[in-house]
């Protein structure tokens, strides 16, 4: 070995390993077969000798250095491809026993190249980002990363020293996936991919596939290991269909509530032993988390990720949330989590121009950058691109137990002209504006939960008329099980913002929903969009003095909750906070002491008598999506403001809900029912123990054969201030005969 000639190939894997541009070290580094025997090569920058060792440490022969940018080389007369060894490197100021990460295979088969490839591979995750796994009974960590473009890609990390140079990767041609094992990397560990990208640029990135990231500001991805498989859970799961109650409670898990001490977050673990109570306390059947995918800004909520992978670090680690999710379960709570996969940030350590290339995003900003938010389109048209984020819908089911996804800013994905005007967009290939690509990823990815997830749903945040959103992919829909229902929101606040007195010019605001309510499954939100950016809460939203501003969104809840679609509040509007959501923040709890002079233990007494009575009372949900489950009983009192409408179960039993929107007791209140029954009242939100006027109807009170509105039968009531009652049959049996011989007497 003393008289080791350079053969052209040695010259250059040296020149190309020294220089960092390396794209296929595996076949010059680690082992290889000569004709009598093997040949072994490492390339160990600083070192300054090095022996190759067997697996109990004895040397075996000593590496002859061929060059000072540190290439050893060892030629082995007798031994086979499969010799087993260990390298003991000399540094300067220390000796250090390694494996070398080049005499190991790689976990990428051809399968899985032609799979990620065609965008097929359902669990992409399983095959790419950094899993710890074992080979040849040494433990490490198999990394993996889509650069298709880059010259090369190499892992570095505090493992490393974070040299570049060191951990060169395997490229595959087929796929464009860059693969390297490095044995004994440690659960913990920081590292990152140093990309040359094609321009023979140095960029250093996150791992796109990374299972937990360090916390901001540092953007270090994070060895945590593929989350275990979380069996669904089958109760919360059976909740989220079309016939059950949701009423969905939206959280920002940062601001929720604080540590009183220092005003930081509370953990994962923190959250779920006190959010958690308080959301079956309060009778709500869902939680909804603002994203929890990583984010480097605290201002964008989590909306703007750059690890969709990777839980925040804010809270605690991935196992810390899967436990808050194991306890929402254990309470019998589904656990939604917002998805964003709309845009993403232009952080250089994040998914932007990721080998050099425009690789997950659209090159031409007409197609890939929004305005609005100074954020990239992800380029749906790529395989690679829709595998890796359909994938992270299975991921966050299958791995973390979450029971559904409400996919964010759905419209921005699916219209190429959202927010553009013209002449700053580009058209479909037919000339539309439909983003073909966005829809059909939508739809492969609604289709895999459908078929993969055990009845784990998905609610499109979409805002216009869009047909067919929560319509199934086989009847040409986007097939989503859920929509938010924008435009009934909108309505109803706009009419709700009016002084009483004009109310009767803005009737149509309440009633226009029902001309629409059937062609989608709707969700009713009243969403964390509407208590920020200068709107202010939603009570003061609400008209008039203090008693009326409670008294208004009282109502306004309970007409909410009486009308058809599945509930969503905000965190905070349970209780009517006074002042517009900061996210810095913790929510105004003290409003529930003293200060808040009771009015807000009102509201938020009425929201858990409104959530108690929904989730036990068929008629409210069972037939939300049914014409059959709804019945105007008076629409058309512009002069009142009153409305009047009956909810209807599967089984017949019904629910009336009539509503009174202005501040005037309206007494001997007549209306026409559907049936002689004797009537009650079973929630009226102008009762004393809500601070309302104690105005109600305390007797029973039956129907009589009085004909109205195109019923053969009324009932006369009185209708409090401001309010919204909830009226149902009792089990008395009521004759037309002693109706009309009580109307005889009357007379």
């Amino acid at each position: 070995m003393k008289d080791y000639t350079y053969s052209e190939r040695d010259l250059i894997f040296i020149d190309q390993l020294s220089l960092g541009y390396c794209k296929d070290p595996f076949s010059y580094l680690g082992i290889h077969s000569i004709d009598n025997g093997i040949i072994i090569r490492a390339f160990l920058p600083s070192a300054v000798s090095c022996q190759v060792i067997d697996l109990k440490g004895k040397p075996v022969l000593s590496m002859l250095k061929i060059d000072d940018a540190g290439f050893f080389i060892a030629e082995i007369i007798g031994k086979k491809i499969d010799f087993s060894y260990r390298l003991l490197v000399q540094y300067p100021h220390a000796q250090v026993d390694i494996e070398d990460p080049y005499r190991f295979k790689t976990h990428i088969q051809e399968l899985d190249n032609w799979l990620f490839a065609e965008g097929r591979q359902l669990r992409p995750y399983e095959k790419l980002g950094a899993h710890l796994v074992t080979q040849n009974e040494v433990g490490g960590v198999h990394f993996a990363v889509w650069a298709p473009n880059a010259q090369r890609v190499s892992v570095v990390g505090d493992f490393n020293h974070w040299n570049g140079l060191v951990h060169s990767m395997r490229f595959h041609p087929d796929s464009g996936v860059w693969d390297i094992f490095i044995p004994n990397v440690q659960k913990g560990a920081c590292y990152k991919f140093e990309v040359l990208d094609r321009n023979g640029v140095l960029r250093l990135k996150s791992d796109p596939y990374a299972f937990a990231s360090q916390f901001r500001p540092e953007t270090a991805s994070i060895v945590s290991g593929l989350p275990s498989f979380v069996p669904a859970e089958n109760t919360c799961r059976a909740a989220n269909a079309a016939d059950k109650p949701i009423s969905i409670y939206e959280v920002h898990l940062g601001s929720w509530r604080r540590n009183i001490e220092n005003n930081y977050w509370l953990s994962y673990a923190e959250l779920a032993d006190e959010l958690i109570p308080y959301v079956k306390d309060m009778g709500f059947t869902h939680i909804e988390l603002l994203p929890v995918s990583e984010f480097p800004f605290d201002g964008s909520w989590g909306y703007q990720t750059t690890g969709i992978y990777s839980p925040t670090s804010r809270f605690g680690t991935p196992e810390g949330l899967r436990y808050f999710i194991q306890k929402a379960h254990e309470k019998g709570i589904g656990v939604i989590l917002d998805w964003v996969v709309g845009h993403f940030p232009v952080d250089e350590h994040g998914l932007v121009y990721f080998d050099g290339t425009h690789l997950y995003e659209h090159s031409d900003p007409k197609e890939g950058y929004h305005k609005d938010w100074n954020t990239l389109i992800f380029n749906y048209g790529k395989n690679e691109v829709s595998n890796y984020l359909s994938g992270n819908a299975l991921y966050w089911l299958e791995r973390f137990g979450i029971d559904a996804l409400r996919v964010d800013a759905v419209a921005s994905m699916i219209y190429r002209d959202y927010s553009r005007p013209d002449g700053e967009w580009i058209p479909n290939i037919y000339g539309g504006r439909e983003n073909l690509e966005a829809i059909d990823f939508l739809r492969h990815t609604n289709n895999i939960l459908r078929d993969e997830s055990h009845g784990g749903a998905t609610i499109a945040e979409e805002s216009t008329s869009f047909e067919g959103v929560s319509r199934s992919t086989e009847n040409g829909g986007l097939g989503f099980n859920y929509k938010w229902n924008m435009g009934w929101m909108n309505d109803t606040l706009r009419y709700m913002q009016k002084d009483p007195i004009y109310r009767r010019y803005h009737h149509n605001l309440m009633t226009f929903g029902m001309t629409y309510q059937y062609s989608e499954q709707f969700v009713l939100p009243l969403s964390h969009d509407e208590v920020v950016h200068g709107k202010g809460s939603l009570l003061n939203k609400m008209p008039g003095d203090c008693w009326q501003k409670f008294a208004n969104l009282r109502a306004y809840y309970g007409y909410m909750w009486g009308y058809p679609g599945k509930k969503l509040l905000f965190m905070g509007n349970e209780f009517a906070q006074g002042k517009e959501w900061n996210f810095e923040e913790s929510l105004d709890w003290y409003l529930l002491g003293e200060e808040g002079g009771e009015w807000h233990k009102g509201m938020l007494g009425w929201v858990k008598a409104l959530n108690h009575l929904y989730t036990q009372t068929p008629a409210l949900f069972e037939q939300d999506y049914d014409p059959a489950g709804f019945e105007w009983l008076v629409v058309d009192d512009h002069d009142n403001s009153v409305f009047a409408f009956e909810r209807k179960a599967k089984n017949g039993e019904s629910v009336i809900v009539v509503s009174n929107f202005t501040p005037i007791v309206r007494k001997d209140y007549r209306f026409g029912v559907n049936e002689l029954a004797e009537y009650q009242e079973l929630l009226n939100s102008d009762l004393a123990c809500f601070c309302g006027s104690n105005v109600s109807n305390a007797d029973k009170f039956e129907s009589e054969f009085v004909p109205l509105h195109g019923k053969d039968y009324s009932i006369s009531i009185t209708l409090p201030p401001l309010s919204t009652i909830f009226i149902t049959k009792t089990k008395k049996q009521i004759t037309q005969e002693a109706t009309k011989s009580k109307k005889i007497s009357k007379k």
